[in-house]
C-alpha cells in the first residue's frame, strides 16, 4: 500500500504541467546531445546547470536526469550512421550498428535500439522503485564515520574499477580533492589556498570545473577529427525501419541480458553506462552460437549494449539518491543541484522530500515515453543535423558555455576558470589522464573532510572510531581489498608485457 500511495505521490508532483514542459525539453536536449558527436551530457547538464537556480529543485533534476538518460537514447544515431559514438557508451555499438547501416539495414538499427533503450530503462527504473528507499531506510542509522567510509570506498573504485590506469585514476581523485580544499574552512571560516583571488574564498565553481574539463576539451578534440558523414537518407525512412520476425526473435534475450547486467553495473559507483555497455557486448559474444558474426552487424550486437546503457542510467540513481554518493560525473552534478537547493543529499532525502524523490522517479517513466514517441519520427531531422559541419557547431557551443558559466553569478573570473580547466582538460586527454575521477573527487572531497572532522570531534581525537563501528569497518576493508586487488592486477600486467617483449 505503501508503494502505491508513493506512486500517486510521483505522478501528482511528475504530472504538473512545469514538470512535464522541463521533462520534455531535457529529453530533447538530451537525445539532440547525444547525436551530435562531441558535445557529451556532461557538457549539455553543464551548460544548462545555472537554470537550475531559478528553478524549483524537484523541476531541475527532472530537466537535468532527462539530458542524462536522453542522451543514451541519441547517442545511438551517430554511432550506427557515421560510426562516431555519441557517447563513450554508445561505442561499442558503432562495432555492429555500422556494418548494418553499410548494409541498408540503418533503419532497422536505429528502431531496435530504440527500443532496446526503452525496454532496458523500464527495468532500472523498477529496480530504483524497489531497492533506493530499502537502501536509505537502514541507511539513516549511519553516522560520519560510516559516511566517510562509504565516500572513500566510493572513490577509490570510482579510480580503480572504471577504465585505465587505476594509478592514473587514484592521482586525478587526489587532483579534485584538492581543488575541492580551495576556499573558506567549513568549521573556522579562514580562507584557504585563495593564493590572494578574492574570487576564490567560495570555493572554485562547480559548473566552470565541469563546463571545462568535459565541455570546453571534448570541443578541443573533437573538431578536427569530425567531419559530415554520407548517409543514405532512403536507409532511414520508416518503411526501412520495420525488422524482420528473426531479428526479433534474436532481439528479446539479448535486451534481458544487457538489461540485467546494466541494472548491476550502474549500481557500482565509477563503472556506470559504458561499462555496463561493453560488459553485455561481451556476454552476448560468448554465449552465442556464431560469435563470429559479431561486429559484422549482429542485431544482438547493438540490443544487448544500448539496453545496458539505460539500464545502467536508472540504476546510477540508487547510490546517488538514497546514500547520497555519486557513482559518475553526471551523479555529482545531480547532488551539486540538490545543495545549491539546500537540500542535504542522503538517506533522509527519501523521508524528508518524498514528493522530490517520487516524483523524480515518476518522472523517468514519463521521459522514457517521450523519448520513444520522439526518437522514431525524428530520425530524419536527427540524420538532417549530422549532415551540419562541426566547424559551425563548436562556435555556438562555445557561446553557450560561456553565457552558462558567467550567469551563475555574474562574474567574468569564472570564464578565465573555464578557459584554464579546458586547458587542463585537453592537457589531460593527451597523456590519457581521466576526467572523470577529478569531478568525483572535487565534489565528494569536501564531504569527506566534513564528516571525517565531525567524527574525530565526536570521538574525541581517537582514529578508531573508524575501525569500532562494524559498518564502516567493513567498509574501510572492501577498499583496502580493492587496492591490493588493483595493485596486483597492475603488477601481473606489467610482469606480463615486460615477458611478451622478452619473447619478442
Amino acid at each position: 500500500m505503501d508503494m502505491l500511495s508513493n506512486i500517486a505521490l510521483g505522478l501528482d508532483t511528475a504530472l504538473t504541467w512545469q514538470n512535464l514542459l522541463y521533462c520534455f525539453i531535457g529529453v530533447f536536449l538530451g537525445t539532440l546531445v547525444g547525436v551530435i558527436p562531441g558535445i557529451g551530457h556532461l557538457a549539455a547538464m553543464s551548460m544548462l546547470f545555472p537554470l537550475t537556480f531559478y528553478l524549483d529543485p524537484t523541476t531541475a533534476l527532472i530537466m537535468l536526469a532527462g539530458i542524462w538518460y536522453g542522451s543514451s537514447y541519441g547517442g545511438n544515431t551517430a554511432s550506427i550512421l557515421l560510426n562516431i559514438p555519441g557517447s563513450p557508451a554508445n561505442a561499442v555499438t558503432c562495432l555492429d550498428g555500422y556494418p548494418m547501416a553499410r548494409q541498408g539495414r540503418g533503419g532497422v538499427a536505429l528502431f531496435m535500439t530504440t527500443i532496446a533503450s526503452f525496454i532496458g530503462g523500464s527495468i532500472g527504473i523498477i529496480l530504483l522503485m524497489m531497492f533506493a528507499p530499502v537502501i536509505a531506510s537502514y541507511a539513516l542509522q549511519f553516522g560520519s564515520a560510516e559516511y566517510f567510509a562509504l565516500m572513500v570506498l566510493g572513490l577509490v573504485a570510482a579510480s580503480t574499477i572504471s577504465d585505465g590506469s587505476a594509478v592514473k585514476g587514484l592521482a586525478m581523485v587526489t587532483l579534485g580533492i584538492m581543488f575541492g580544499c580551495v576556499g573558506s574552512d567549513i568549521y573556522t571560516g579562514m580562507p584557504r589556498f585563495d593564493f590572494g583571488q578574492l574570487e576564490l574564498t567560495d570555493a572554485i565553481n562547480l559548473v566552470a570545473l565541469a563546463m571545462g574539463i568535459f565541455g570546453v576539451a571534448e570541443i578541443i578534440a573533437s573538431v578536427r577529427r569530425i567531419k559530415k558523414g554520407d548517409i543514405d537518407p532512403e536507409s532511414v525512412k520508416l518503411r526501412a525501419m520495420k525488422p524482420t520476425r528473426e531479428d526479433l526473435k534474436r532481439s528479446w534475450g539479448a535486451m534481458g541480458r544487457g538489461s540485467a547486467i546494466g541494472s548491476f553495473f550502474g549500481t557500482l559507483p565509477g563503472t556506470g553506462p559504458s561499462v555496463a555497455a561493453f560488459m553485455a557486448y561481451a556476454v552476448e559474444k560468448k554465449s552465442s552460437k556464431n560469435p563470429e558474426e559479431f561486429g559484422k552487424g549482429r542485431i544482438e550486437g547493438i540490443m544487448a549494449p544500448e539496453s545496458a546503457n539505460n539500464a545502467a542510467d536508472q540504476t546510477s540513481f540508487i547510490p546517488t539518491l538514497s546514500l547520497g554518493i555519486p557513482g559518475s560525473p553526471t551523479m555529482a552534478l545531480m547532488l551539486g543541484a540538490l545543495m545549491i537547493h539546500g537540500i542535504s543529499p542522503g538517506p533522509s532525502l527519501v523521508a524528508e522530500q518524498p514528493s522530490l524523490f517520487w516524483g523524480l522517479i515518476m518522472s523517468f517513466w514519463i521521459g522514457n515515453l517521450m523519448l520513444l514517441v520522439l526518437n522514431i519520427p525524428l530520425i530524419g531531422v536527427w540524420v538532417r543535423m549530422l549532415m551540419i559541419p562541426y566547424h559551425l557547431l563548436y562556435p555556438a557551443v562555445l557561446m553557450f558555455i560561456c553565457i552558462g558559466v558567467y550567469t551563475v553569478s555574474n562574474s567574468a573570473f569564472d570564464v578565465w576558470l573555464v578557459l584554464f580547466f579546458g586547458a587542463l582538460g585537453y592537457v589531460m586527454r593527451i597523456f590519457d589522464w581521466p576526467g572523470a575521477p577529478l569531478l568525483l573527487g572535487f565534489v565528494l572531497g569536501p564531504l569527506m573532510e566534513e564528516h571525517f572532522r565531525r567524527a574525530m570531534l565526536m570521538s574525541r581525537g581517537n582514529f578508531g572510531t573508524f575501525i569500532d563501528r562494524p559498518i564502516s569497518a567493513t567498509v574501510l576493508a572492501i577498499t583496502a581489498i580493492l587496492l591490493l586487488w588493483t595493485m596486483y592486477s597492475a603488477l601481473s600486467g606489467r610482469r606480463k608485457k615486460r615477458l611478451s617483449a622478452l619473447v619478442e
